[in-house]
């Protein structure tokens, strides 16, 4: 509904819809408790994450450079949250990080520019952004206090999505992949076609060290894993991250993050290129196979 009102329907119409929808959405399924999940937290050498749920099924991430405590806000959707998880840290918000266009990810850069006490610099890879101040494209970096982000150029979903990789000065590399690359799962085609994410996923992101955390846009978990067990239904290591996910969601917390080497032996699209994959496709070309269940998985229950 929402991508083909984006070609009919001027901007700031859509994004009013957009609010409306999400908001409703999240207000019926989480109710009162205005959280799917809790608000978990990761430490790496140099470097804190908070993983902050929004909306009915977003992540929020607010990256915390230890040295100089200096922070920035990934797709910060819900300003108010942010803002008061800064306050709590007592840290520098100076940075949003903005994958894609998208209202669910981008639509609270405004308020949040004009709440905050600092002036913040709002990267992104699309002009469709609000309130972006720095337009970046694959190879760019740019620090985080002594934190080095660098950023991975991934259309497909979007044809100006970013993708951030934090590859110092943590041990293990992290990687912020809105909605490219979930766990088990990839988003949909919107603005883009399948060699595209092919390209994403087997080569951009799929090269990156298999202990890169994979932090991404949404907690689809369960349905992905759902979608992969019918695809390869005698994976095993598909069942038992079913198994590990479904326990983590009982006890309310997130599936995020993942790591590489973790969705290359359960995410049916980051296995294209294995027999299995393209056996259940009946096809055995990556690109046409991507293809395919893809589009399988848009009506898939």
């Amino acid at each position: 509904m929402f991508h083909f009102a984006s070609k009919h329907l001027p901007g700031r119409v859509l994004q009013g819809l957009s609010a409306v929808y999400f908001k409703g959405l999240s207000l019926y399924n989480n109710g009162f408790r205005n959280s799917h999940s809790c608000s978990t937290e990761y430490k790496f050498k140099g470097m804190g994450v908070t993983i902050l749920p929004a909306l009915s099924d977003n992540y929020m991430y607010l990256i915390i450079d230890e040295n100089t405590r200096q922070a920035a806000v990934v797709d910060p959707v819900e300003p108010d949250k942010v803002l008061e998880v800064v306050q709590r840290e007592q840290v520098n918000l100076t940075k949003v990080l903005t994958t894609h266009h998208h209202w669910d990810h981008a639509g609270g850069n405004e308020d949040l520019v004009k709440k905050s006490k600092n002036t913040l610099q709002v990267f992104g890879g699309d002009e469709r952004i609000g309130a972006i101040t720095n337009k970046v494209q694959d190879g760019d970096c740019f620090n985080i206090g002594d934190t080095k982000v660098e950023c991975i150029f991934t259309p497909c979903h979007t044809s100006g999505h970013i993708c951030y990789l934090i590859n110092s000065p943590c041990d293990d590399p992290a990687v912020f992949t809105g909605d490219t690359l979930f766990v088990a799962g990839c988003g949909r085609f919107f603005e883009g076609t399948a060699e595209q994410m092919c390209v994403c996923l087997l080569e951009k992101l799929g090269n990156l060290p298999g202990n890169t955390k994979v932090f991404c846009g949404h907690e689809y978990t369960l349905q992905n894993l759902k979608f992969a067990n019918h695809v390869e239904p005698n994976n095993t290591e598909i069942q038992k991250k079913i198994e590990w996910a479904a326990e983590k969601r009982k006890l309310g917390e997130p599936t995020v993050p993942s790591t590489i080497s973790e969705e290359k032996l359960t995410n049916p699209f980051m296995r294209v290129t294995e027999r299995t994959v393209q056996y259940h496709a009946s096809c055995y070309d990556a690109i046409e196979t991507m293809r395919l269940i893809r589009k399988e998985k848009d009506n898939f229950k």
